[in-house]
Formats: structure tokens, sequence, C-alpha cells
């Protein structure tokens, strides 16, 4: 019968340690995937370029001027951020939001945007050549305008940037 309990005491001894040093490594060597929060700041010529930036929020942030190049901004909010003059050239802005956003003269050069929120942006001059909007929410004046300067093919989706615009 001791032989026993002092065989359990080692058995559930053991364990313990095991499983205090597997949640050390977990939390040593696995990043928490926490979404960063830069919104009201002003990060005018900022570099974001090919950084992972999936669920992050830029709401009202000042980005003129910006590198968001070649970023992974999946389900981004970027609801009345200032991103005139910034390099989107192909960033990954599939589902993001970016209602009453101002991408004046913006890059968006071999952009995915589909299924983006773009209501009430401003693209004023914007560049779009090779741009994807399949499924992007955009007011009907501001899909005309792009229209008139659509043009290429996106290179990771293989889609036309006039049809998922639905240039006539």
């Amino acid at each position: 019968m001791i032989s026993i309990k002092r065989s359990l005491s080692s058995i559930s001894s053991s364990f313990s340690i095991t499983l205090i040093a597997l949640l050390a490594a977990v939390f040593l060597f696995v990043a928490p995937a926490w979404s960063a929060d830069y919104n009201k700041q002003v990060l005018t010529d900022a570099d974001f370029s090919h950084q992972d930036l999936t669920d992050a929020s830029f709401d009202h942030t000042n980005l003129r001027g910006s590198d968001l190049s070649f970023s992974k901004a999946v389900g981004v909010r970027f609801f009345g951020a200032n991103m005139s003059r910034a390099n989107l050239e192909g960033a990954d802005l599939r589902y993001s939001s970016m209602e009453s956003t101002r991408l004046t003269r913006a890059n968006l050069t071999n952009a995915v945007l589909e299924g983006a929120y773009l209501t009430n942006a401003m693209l004023q001059e914007s560049t779009i050549t090779g741009a994807d909007f399949t499924d992007v929410l955009l007011d009907p004046t501001t899909e005309r305008s792009l229209c008139e300067r659509a043009s290429g093919t996106n290179p990771t989706t293989g889609r036309d940037t006039k049809d998922t615009l639905y240039c006539p």
C-alpha cells in the first residue's frame, strides 16, 4: 500500500513538472495574437511595409505618406484615416474597413481589396493599376471615377481591375 502511494505521488509530481514545462515553453516560444491599436495617432511617413498587421486598428490615424507596401492588412480598420500619398502597393487589404478614408494620390498598384468597405473614401488621383476591387463596397460616383483610370491585372488573384469594378 505504501509503495502504491509513493508511485502515485511520483507520477503526480512528474505530471506536474511536465505540465509546467510545457506551459512555459508555449508562453516563451509562441507569440500571442494580439491586435495592435494605432488609433488616433500621427504616423506620417511610417514604415509598415512587409508586416503582418492583421486585425490591427488605425481609426482616425494620420498615415500620410506611410509605406504599407506588401503588408498583410486583412480585416484592418482604417476608419477615417488619412492615407493620402500612402504606398499600398501589393498590400493584402481584404475585408478591411476603410470608410471615410482619405486615399488621395495613394498607390494601390496590385493591392487586393476584396470585400473591403470603401464608402465615402476619397480616391482622387490614386493609382489603381492591377488593384482587385472584388466585392468592395464603393459609392457609385467613386466607382465610375475609378473606371475611367482602371487598368491592369492583379498578379495575386489574376483578376482584371476593370472587371472587379464592373466597368462598362
